[in-house]
């Protein structure tokens, strides 16, 4: 309870009651000559509770106090002494509303570190700031540089790819001659040899620099040389003349990347955004590469949505001719009556948590039936020499769904294609046929620590009849699977000619899956009448180190039908069993990074009754080996 202060100047003083307590418990403060002493805070018998002694003197009422507490609520009798201000022509601060409510910029943040002395870059350190590859901004640009105004930025990168590959396929005996006088076979010796440095230099300006926004602006150009030597045992294999040798050395320069890319707008806070790129570009219908993976001449409009939860893509390219042996671009010749149409969407965690799903539509039109194309050895790709030998033209649209991602401890990639179309000329029939045509591939793989374990299924269908008004075989518009192994795989990483039933066809694709029956991946049409192709595979992939990885797979392949097969080579029956395909790898890292990979592999093939039948070069062989020795070096 709180009592009234007596004394002669305190006399007509009333303590306020707080505004949080009622008026009722405050006792009015009664004439000073009426007031009695009390002792603070102690009820006297008689007294209400708003009643208080205080038989205390006034004089003595500061004495009965302890040194350095006080009476609540009683002004104190020694005020500190006011806060003066002698600090004449002071600016008053900044109100708050001045300050950003965010960080404050600090100019040229780039450099920052190193005046400070923390660093001192160097043209060679991939790990610190690197003006070389835009982690500074360009200071006083040149005035030929296709720049202006501030946060523009130089990337330069270059690549050093060297490729040693032993390896042996089934390899024809020449028509006209042979480098064996007595061999009388339809396949000869089997061993050859590839050796190819490829050279890789790209230049970037870029406009904006940040964490999380998109370039304003983008200028790249890649330029890519190789030089390349084939050696192997028969005639008529790397040249279409018989007096050309066995062994071969080309070099070629083609342009891989040579775009614009601008940025339209921010659509959130989260910058999500919408771009658009013209020119020579990269591009990757799906996750793993199955229906097209390629550099191309083209226009896409691409963005997000949702926190980037939303992806979509909108592109058209017009397919540009490849050089022969090194599969580089040849801007130098007319582009390709061919063309592409994407349009696909990506959500994220959908519909299961950590995994992406994907939702595409690709539309090939191809208008080469009147083109007649001879490649740099002297081999006609298009229209292919098989069948009636006349040209084609089609429209097939790709309808498909894939994912990537994992599901709880599973880690889980596929797709699924269904291909729509017309083959305005099958070249069994010289008829128009509907095309119907479908692929589905999975690999699963599971983490125990250091080790992975993976999984692998693919189905491609086949033609089961080449008479028909329908062709059923599936193919790609330009594949380059990462599955199965990858180019670790023999029947992935060779191409094996399809002696017996066409000129200068193969079977399969180099670096492709499918059993496709075309003149060029790079260079031909795709072709739906084919065997198709079955794979089941395994595989583990083994962390030693963070520098080292080992990896081992075993997979074996089938002809889906051989309907195809058995009337391109006029035989009752062939079995569809391709054979066993064992690889194992070493890749390593010497410095951690990407800048130095080394890598190591070894294939072995193991034929089945389905190849020895078709390509094996004598009943008591049925064994054929690729080795693969890569060394890349980026900067």
């Amino acid at each position: 309870m709180l009592a009234a202060v007596s004394g002669p100047a305190m006399a007509a003083t009333a303590i306020p009651p707080p505004r949080w307590m009622p008026r009722a418990h405050f006792a009015e403060p009664a004439p000073s000559s009426q007031m009695e002493r009390r002792i603070p805070g102690v009820a006297e018998p008689g007294l209400n509770e708003n009643q208080v002694a205080d038989d205390q003197a006034p004089g003595d009422a500061d004495e009965t106090l302890i040194e350095g507490r006080r009476r609540p609520g009683v002004p104190q009798h020694e005020l500190p002494e006011a806060v003066t201000q002698e600090n004449e022509g002071a600016v008053r601060a900044p109100p708050p509303s001045a300050f950003p409510v965010d960080q404050i910029p600090v100019p040229d943040r780039w450099r920052l570190v190193e005046t400070l002395g923390l660093v001192n870059s160097r043209w060679s350190d991939p790990y610190n700031q690197n003006f070389l590859k835009g982690d500074r901004p360009i200071v006083d640009p040149p005035s030929w540089l296709p720049i202006t105004g501030d946060d523009w930025f130089l990337v330069l990168n270059a690549i050093a790819d060297t490729v040693i590959e032993p390896r042996s396929f089934p390899t024809p005996v020449g028509v006209q001659t042979t480098t064996d006088p007595d061999s009388n076979d339809v396949f000869g010796r089997a061993d050859s040899l590839v050796l190819a440095q490829t050279f890789i230099a790209g230049f970037a300006l870029i406009k904006g620099s940040t964490a999380y926004r998109p370039p304003d602006i983008e200028y790249r150009l890649t330029l890519a040389g190789q030089v390349n030597y084939a050696d192997v045992n028969e005639r008529r294999i790397l040249f279409v003349e018989p007096s050309r040798p066995s062994h071969r050395t080309d070099w070629f320069i083609g342009v891989q990347e040579a775009f614009v890319d601008y940025h339209i707008r921010n659509t959130s806070r989260r910058y999500d955004f919408d771009s658009v790129r013209v020119g020579i570009q990269p591009f990757q219908a799906d996750f793993r590469g199955f229906l097209f993976q390629d550099n191309q001449l083209g226009v896409r409009l691409f963005g997000t949505r949702d926190s980037n939860r939303f992806q979509y893509n909108l592109a058209a390219f017009w397919r540009l001719e490849k050089d022969t042996n090194s599969g580089l671009n040849d801007v130098t010749q007319s582009p390709r009556s061919d063309f592409v149409f994407f349009a696909n969407a990506y959500l994220q965690d959908f519909p299961f948590t950590s995994l992406t799903s994907q939702l595409s539509v690709t539309f090939n039109l191809n208008r080469e039936a009147g083109d007649v194309e001879i490649d740099r050895n002297g081999f006609p790709v298009r229209p292919a020499l098989l069948g009636s030998l006349r040209g084609r033209d089609y429209d097939v649209v790709y309808l498909g769904y894939s994912a990537d991602g994992r599901i709880g401890r599973i880690n889980l990639t596929g797709s699924l294609y269904a291909a729509l179309g017309e083959d305005r000329n099958s070249f069994f029939t010289d008829e128009p046929a509907e095309i119907r045509a479908y692929f589905a591939a999975a690999e699963a793989s599971y983490d125990i620590d250091w080790i992975r374990f993976r999984f692998s299924g693919l189905y491609a269908t086949g033609d089961g009849d080449p008479f028909d008004g329908t062709e059923t075989g599936f193919d790609a518009i330009f594949e380059n699977p990462i599955f199965a192994g990858a180019d670790t795989s023999y029947w992935i990483r060779q191409s094996i000619p399809f002696a017996g039933g066409g000129r200068a066809i193969g079977v399969n694709g180099r670096n492709g899956i499918l059993n496709s029956l075309r003149s060029s991946k790079e260079q031909g049409q795709s072709n739906f009448n084919n065997p198709g192709t079955m794979l089941v595979g395994a595989g583990m992939d083994f962390d030693i180190t963070p520098a080292i990885r080992l990896s081992a797979n075993a997979n074996h392949l089938w002809f889906e039908n051989t309907a195809t097969l058995q009337a391109l080579r006029n035989e009752g029956s062939i079995p569809r069993s391709i054979g066993l395909d064992l690889s194992a790898a070493a890749i390593w890292r010497p410095f951690a990074t990407q800048n130095i990979v080394l890598r190591l592999s070894g294939a072995l093939l193991d034929a089945s009754p389905g190849f020895a039948d078709l390509f094996a070069q004598d009943r008591r062989s049925s064994l054929y080996y690729s080795v693969l020795f890569n060394a890349i070096v980026t900067y």
